[in-house]
């Protein structure tokens, strides 16, 4: 039997990312991208169930590939694809690879990990994957198709995915893999919000956040600091 392959993200169906998963996912199954029509991040689990929403074809320039865009999040991508495409009976769902880390407490705002999370919660296995800046393109090439090989072997229980981060560096800098990783439960932002008038009854509101960079030794924010691929479990509240 071919592995069938859910691909979605939160970038957009445009971004860079989606493009190099699609890719390297090519070599494990058949490969169906539903992916939001533009920018979905931070986005969380959040579905638009009051909405109508509308899929459109969409030509990534990957041969073999089948592509659609969505006017909605990245859950709405996976429900779309796991219960609309009625023809489709999907292996695995992998969401990203997003443009920036999914770590630490960015886990409860990531549509990236949201969409994973709506995979579990419909029964299916999924994987997201993040990296801090996809400029550094190496370790992924390098690193992603043997993780993507092993832990689409390792299905989870009790509506759990896999979440992958990718550190900022070149693959010579880079010092492996951290398997079960633990989510950094830390204090990982300095988080404040301004709000000043702005006339008329209203005001400006500007967020000041900041990330802390520091944590304690097996955790996936130690990883990223560290120069380490984090591989670790995020679970749906259920």
């Amino acid at each position: 039997m071919i592995r069938q392959i859910l691909i979605t993200n939160d970038d957009g169906i445009d971004a860079e990312g989606i493009y190099r998963l699609a890719v390297i996912a090519k070599q494990f199954g058949e490969v169906t991208v539903v992916a939001p029509d533009s920018q979905r991040s931070a986005a969380s689990h959040h579905c638009l169930f009051s909405k109508v929403l509308t899929l459109k074809e969409y030509d990534m320039g990957i041969p073999g590939i089948k592509a659609y865009s969505l006017d909605g999040t990245p859950a709405d991508c996976v429900r779309a694809g796991i219960l609309g495409l009625k023809d489709i009976k999907f292996d695995i769902v992998l969401s990203g690879i997003n443009n920036g880390y999914n770590i630490a407490s960015d886990i409860q705002y990531s549509g990236t990990v949201g969409a994973a999370l709506e995979a579990a919660f419909q029964g299916v296995n999924a994987i997201a994957v993040s990296q801090g800046s996809l400029e550094n393109s190496d370790v992924i090439e390098h690193y992603l198709p043997p993780l993507l090989e092993e832990y689409m072997e390792k299905p989870l229980p009790n509506n759990q995915v896999w979440n992958i981060n990718f550190p900022i560096c070149s693959l010579k800098e880079c010092k492996g893999v951290l398997r079960d990783a633990r989510l950094y439960s830390g204090d990982f932002y300095d988080d404040n919000m301004n709000i000043e008038p702005s006339g008329a009854g209203t005001w400006t509101l500007t967020n000041n956040t900041r990330r802390k960079w520091d944590a304690t030794e097996g955790t996936d924010l130690y990883a990223m600091i560290n120069n380490m691929i984090s591989v670790g479990t995020v679970t749906n509240l259920t």
